[in-house]
């Protein structure tokens, strides 16, 4: 199969769909990778490394769209790219379809078959393509809330851990999934005071078991969460409902109960954000003020540490990308049921129900469309 690496062209973006190792292993099934020039310099890979991994490099994101099979991205293809997508092109990368009605009628349009990172699932019904990015974010959350606790930053001036005699800022997560855990992990680890909400049983068994005293496990109520934000110096929203939009957690009357300088942190603002005022911001410009509460929502947070995303983010894929290669697109999905979750668009239809139930488009059952 010809298999096409653009430039990922979205601000601030500095990952790319595959590491000259990945190439490598695609070469070696018998494959054709086409990298567009520059395209791995984010994370330290220039051209000379891919074509010693047996990558050809091409001058232009057109020519790897006009020539490849199946397009291997990291974000969702901008209006530039989707308008070279063709009938019957693959294409394999994140889409976060609910919160965007123009690149799903675009993609639609195109009448390629489109398959979403997020949405393929595991025989445990965990989301095993899109963990790895839900771990850098959350990581990330803590790193960049802190920065924007700052005064400088327009935040309170609050240090994370504290220092002996001033407590430590009080840090609320909502959603101890993924990215909830993972943003635990480093608040606890600088010191704060950490309280995680979340709504399963098993779940807060396991975060008990894990963080024990040293972070506080509670039952999210909206109760509970309008009387923690009150005291709150941060807040990460963490909540994932797959392929579907984020659901509202927090209005903007909250916002009112609010310190002045608090910082909340959006991670789920691919899928349209879990607080009303939040709005997807860039690296370049990462926040903004509402009511004195400082958001950060930037869209792409891996996108800052883009050679570790990257490599996590291709140990991840590669297995289903090499497995669409080999078989083509329609025998993969029918001998695997975990990678035809992640199918979103095919040849004309929307397939996923989530995405249809948030945008109001009628889909059509994966089943139907391989028939």
């Amino acid at each position: 199969m010809l298999i096409g690496v653009p430039k990922e062209i979205k601000n601030h973006e500095y990952r790319v769909g595959l590491t000259p190792e990945s190439v490598a292993e695609l070469v070696d099934d018998g494959n054709v990778v086409l990298v567009e020039t520059n395209a791995g310099i984010g994370i330290g890979a220039d051209d000379d490394v891919y074509r010693q991994h047996g990558a050809e490099i091409v001058a232009s994101a057109k020519e790897v769209f006009d020539r490849a099979d199946m397009i291997v991205k990291v974000k969702e293809p901008q209006a530039v790219e989707r308008a070279m997508l063709r009938e019957g092109q693959i294409l394999y990368t994140y889409l976060h379809l609910a919160p965007d009605p123009e690149q799903t009628k675009d993609l639609i349009e195109s009448g390629s078959v489109c398959i979403a990172y997020e949405t393929v699932t595991s025989p445990d019904g965990d989301l095993p393509l899109l963990k790895p990015m839900s771990q850098v974010a959350g990581r990330l959350s803590i790193q960049v809330g802190a920065a924007a606790l700052q005064k400088n930053a327009g935040g309170r001036g609050v240090l994370l851990g504290g220092v002996p005699g001033v407590a430590p800022a009080k840090v609320v997560i909502i959603g101890g999934g993924d990215v909830g855990f993972n943003a635990a992990q480093m608040a606890v680890g600088m010191m704060a005071d950490v309280t995680i909400l979340e709504r399963d049983n098993a779940v807060m068994e396991r975060l008990s078991a894990y963080f024990g005293a040293s972070a506080k496990v509670v039952r999210s109520t909206p109760t509970l969460l309008a009387e923690l934000l009150k005291t709150a110096d941060m807040v990460v929203g963490a909540v994932l409902i797959p392929g579907a939009a984020a659901p509202k957690l927090i209005t903007r009357p909250m916002l009112k109960s609010m310190q002045t300088g608090s910082v909340l942190v959006d991670v789920a603002i691919d899928q349209g954000g879990c607080f009303e005022t939040s709005k997807a911001t860039t690296h370049d410009d990462p926040t903004y003020e509402v009511d004195g509460v400082v958001h950060y929502c930037v869209a792409n947070m891996p996108g800052a540490v883009a050679r570790t995303s990257t490599y996590a983010l291709n140990a991840a894929t590669l297995t289903h990308a090499k497995r669409i290669a080999r078989l083509g697109w329609r025998a993969a999905l029918e001998s695997d049921p975990h990678l035809r979750a992640g199918l979103n668009v095919c040849e004309g239809h929307l397939t996923y129900d989530a995405v249809g139930e948030a945008l109001g488009i009628e889909t059509k059952a994966t089943q139907d469309l391989l028939a």
